[in-house]
């Protein structure tokens, strides 16, 4: 009796050991997703004040150039918060752009004038769309309620960002193909 006491008991240990585990495994994963959210937004928003410094300088339209600025400003501000956030996360935030941003900079370091304003406005257009699909999931089902509410308060600054690239592009002529 006792054995089998014994034996229930070790299976019972047994059975919360794996349970704990798993929801351990499962928080781990979900704030594994929301790290790997603050990492992307962090990279993104160096590389829109990257391509907002380009847009300032080498545009021809003066509403591209704006908007440009406008890049920088917003994107500086939102990073600025999102480092604060990381840190306390223990997210390292990047320190230079990814080879693929990298690449992003030197194509549009080529270009100028209306050359440059149809590409980078499709860019725009095209990264703004995906940023706020990323930033409307994150707000909605995120698991790390820091992370949630700092997407959820930045997600209508990009709502707005893609309703102004939208307007712009409408005003020089068309939908080009983002060069990505």
């Amino acid at each position: 009796m006792y054995r089998k006491s014994l034996l229930m008991g070790a299976a019972m240990l047994a059975a919360a050991s794996f349970a704990q585990a798993q929801t351990s495994t499962s928080a781990n994963a979900s704030a594994s997703k929301d790290h790997a959210f603050v990492s992307t937004a962090l990279m993104g928003g160096m590389a829109e004040v990257d391509l907002g410094r380009l847009a300032s300088s080498q545009a021809s339209n003066e509403k591209v150039k704006m908007f440009g600025q406008k890049m920088v400003t917003d994107h500086s501000k939102a990073g600025d918060e999102l480092k604060t956030l990381a840190a306390s996360k223990q997210v390292t935030p990047p320190s230079d752009l990814d080879a693929k941003h990298k690449a992003a900079h030197e194509r549009f370091a080529k270009m100028s004038g209306a050359d440059f304003d149809r590409a980078y406005v499709a860019d725009m257009v095209a990264d703004h769309k995906k940023d706020v699909a990323e930033f409307q999931k994150e707000a909605k089902n995120g698991k790390d309620p820091d992370v949630k509410a700092w997407a959820a308060k930045t997600l209508p600054t990009l709502e707005e960002h893609l309703r102004m690239i939208e307007d712009i592009q409408k005003s020089i002529g068309g939908r080009a193909t983002a060069t990505k």
